[in-house]
Order: C-alpha cells, then sequence, then structure tokens
C-alpha cells in the first residue's frame, strides 16, 4: 500500500534520479507570446512577420494580434514578400534543400536522405506551416524547433522557427489559404 511516507521518497528518489528536468531550457519572459496592439487597418487573420525583430504576428482584428519571438534564417538566407500558407503538418519529417546540402555539406550531408518527424535532430519540430507563391512550394516554413534557445536570432537555413509550444498553438488557429507578409 503506498501511503505519504511512501509518495515522498519516491518522489525525492524520482528528483535526484533525473536531474536532467531541473535543467531543462526556460524561454526568458521577454520571448513568450502577449497580445499587442496593431495598425487597426490589419485584417484579422494574418501572419506578419518582422525579421529584424524577430517577431511574428497573428493579427486578431481591431488592432489587436498575437506577437510571437521567432528565430530567422541567418542573413541572406530569409524571404521577402507575400506567401500563402497551402499546407500544415504535425510532426513533419524533413529532408534538406539540394542547396543546403551544397552549400553546407558537413551540417546537410549526413541527412541528405531526410529525417522523420519528432526524430531529436530534425529541425522542422512538433508543427509546419509550409509557404507558398501562388502553386510553387518555396521551401520557406513556418515551422518548431527541437533548439528554443535560438528563439530571438539568425539562426537557421531561412525558416521562420517558434517554440513547438507555440508553434502548435499558432497551428491550431491558423487555416490553410492564411497570407503571410514577410518583412
Amino acid at each position: 500500500m503506498i501511503n505519504r511516507r511512501h509518495f515522498v521518497a519516491g518522489a525525492a528518489a524520482s528528483a535526484l534520479a533525473t536531474p536532467a528536468l531541473s535543467n531543462t531550457y526556460q524561454l526568458p519572459w521577454k520571448y513568450r507570446p502577449v497580445e499587442v496592439d496593431v495598425n487597426p487597418d490589419l485584417p484579422a487573420g494574418q501572419i506578419h512577420v518582422i525579421k529584424d525583430k524577430f517577431h511574428l504576428y497573428w493579427t486578431l482584428g481591431k488592432g489587436r494580434a498575437r506577437r510571437y519571438s521567432v528565430a530567422i534564417g541567418d542573413q541572406g538566407r530569409n524571404y521577402t514578400g507575400v506567401l500563402t500558407i497551402r499546407r500544415k503538418a504535425e510532426w513533419p519529417s524533413w529532408i534538406p534543400t539540394a542547396n543546403m546540402v551544397r552549400l553546407e555539406p558537413e551540417i546537410y550531408g549526413p541527412y541528405r536522405r531526410g529525417l522523420p518527424g519528432g526524430h531529436p535532430r530534425n529541425p522542422m519540430g512538433s508543427r509546419a506551416l509550409y509557404l507558398y507563391e501562388g502553386d510553387r512550394d518555396t521551401y520557406y516554413r513556418i515551422h518548431g524547433t527541437m533548439q528554443p534557445e535560438t528563439i530571438g536570432t539568425a539562426f537557421s537555413s531561412g525558416c521562420v522557427r517558434l517554440t513547438n509550444e507555440h508553434v502548435a498553438e499558432l497551428y491550431d488557429m491558423v487555416p490553410v489559404g492564411t497570407k503571410v507578409f514577410l518583412f
């Protein structure tokens, strides 16, 4: 029979046996989602990414938006313009583009055949929003990351990254067909 003493002793032993749990990355408060004022002319249901501020805004209408902090691609690896979300995926698989493998073979070469969704080295994280220009896949994505410590930095091959928790929240709100403005 489990009593209070067994429970306390078991919890203490468990805590000592799993010190890594206490060392998990904590996202700084300044990078947590928040509702903010935006241009009141912006309609609800759009995404606006301000790359130099590392922010993504999901417009709510009436001059309000949900702001997320993001990681973006290194200089020269970003898209600027208006795209459309044409596909969504949970725990997406990933294959580096031929250009990624060509530019950085030591980093991407070992993964040229791809990684399944949920793999710890899969950079897509828990969710992905696939961005298209018309009917053409740009290979540019809004997705999660297995490296939340990169939020607020230029760190990737171009995509817009959110924490897995934040991209899952956004994913649930954003329908296919949503316009994405990248500045």
